[in-house]
């Protein structure tokens, strides 16, 4: 079913309590977990996301509210403007949705640096209530399990991808943490001319920081200088080989969870998109990315 023909989620945005009057959503392009619309409302736009917890992808409405709130406390997320059960209203940001591109320019990824620290860093500062943590492998686990039992395309290549998998959380070692995004594709950044707003905190939760790095390399094809460039100017230090093998190793982890993620979804999502390529897509690049690392 597609954004544009879905009853029920436009119904839901339609009818939330905080319009003025009668309102007409228009669906949003992109996202590919929620379906998204623009409202108009006392001549003043919104945008709604609409979707109910996803736990088969560990999405919980509850902790993405929490998170939008912190976020927009912290300067670096639009502001909850209402929310009801399903349904989560957001002031709009006139700008540019980036592109994967867009963050192959080192003066670009100078840009997003200090937005991914404010998010490691102040995020946690304001967050209320009840907390996740996203860790990669326990999410493989269970992705792998949920495979497992749907019948998945995959099923065959599991135990073999799972013993890598063992073997990336063994590299990565013990961690530090912090408040990570944890979905940094290009189509979360938006650009308003004057600064750089990060948005949709479905997966947001305490992580490592070697995710979100390896993340938004991973996510968006960022070149190899600049993405040392990334990790030394993160981390205010020189790479050495150990931290370079272990972000290595959780860049790995990223691109096999985004498979695994296109892979449920091919099982589990009604919306209309194509799943299974890109299941396909990531899988190759995970298996490039884990030749390397050999």
């Amino acid at each position: 079913m597609s954004r544009a023909t879905d009853p029920p989620a436009l119904a839901r945005a339609a009818g939330l309590a905080c319009w003025s009057g009668p309102v007409s959503p228009e669906p949003l392009a992109g996202g590919i977990t929620n379906k998204n619309y623009l409202v108009r409302d006392r001549g003043v736009r919104f945008v709604v996301r609409v979707g109910d917890d996803i736990p088969v992808h560990h999405v919980m409405r509850f902790n993405e509210l929490a998170a939008s709130r912190a976020a927009a406390a912290a300067g670096i997320s639009p502001e909850v403007i209402h929310h009801e059960p399903g349904a989560i209203v957001f002031r709009f940001i006139e700008g540019k949705t980036l592109a994967p591109e867009d963050l192959r320019v080192r003066d670009m990824l100078t840009r997003v640096l200090p937005l991914i620290r404010r998010c490691h860093r102040e995020v946690p500062r304001y967050l209320r209530g009840p907390a996740l943590i996203f860790w990669v492998f326990h999410i493989l686990r269970d992705y792998a399990a949920t495979l497992h039992e749907g019948g998945s395309l995959w099923r065959a290549e599991l135990p073999r991808l799972m013993r890598t998998a063992e073997k990336l959380e063994r590299i990565v070692g013990s961690i530090d943490v912090v408040f990570g995004h944890n979905d940094l594709l290009s189509a979360n950044l938006i650009d308003d001319g004057k600064r750089l707003w990060l948005i949709d905190w479905d997966y947001a939760g305490f992580n490592s920081p070697l995710f979100d790095l390896g993340n938004i390399c991973a996510n968006n094809c960022v070149g190899s200088a600049d993405e040392d460039w990334l990790i030394e100017a993160y981390f205010e230090r020189a790479l050495d080989d150990e931290l370079h093998r272990r972000y290595r190793a959780m860049k790995c982890a990223s691109l096999l969870r985004e498979a695994f993620w296109g892979m449920v979804s091919a099982i589990h999502s009604d919306l209309d998109f194509d799943y299974v390529g890109y299941a396909r897509d990531y899988l190759a690049r995970f298996e490039r990315a884990h030749t390397a690392l050999k």
